[in-house]
């Protein structure tokens, strides 16, 4: 019998190796999201700044919001990121 799913080697569709990286793609952008949200969120709640403190918090963007939050709007430098 033809199994329809698996190819000459016996993999299902795109394999183990696929997977893999899947995986280690989504770990990768759960921490770069956690990183930016982390600061984006840290600099809006030292600033008073309710309403972008719930946007950032609420919408996810993979952190392209953030990065246009702290860089663009708050005009920070990245030596500047971590500072008190």
């Amino acid at each position: 019998m033809y199994n329809f799913g698996s190819n000459y080697y016996g993999a299902g569709v795109g394999g183990p190796s696929m997977m893999y990286g899947f995986g280690t793609g989504m770990i990768f952008l759960m921490l770069w999201s956690l990183l930016w949200k982390g600061l984006a969120l840290w600099h809006a709640g030292r600033r008073g700044q309710e309403w972008w403190f719930v946007a950032l918090l609420l919408i996810n963007t993979a952190g392209i919001l953030e990065i246009i939050y702290l860089f663009a709007i708050l005009k920070l430098r990245f030596s500047k990121l971590f500072s008190k």
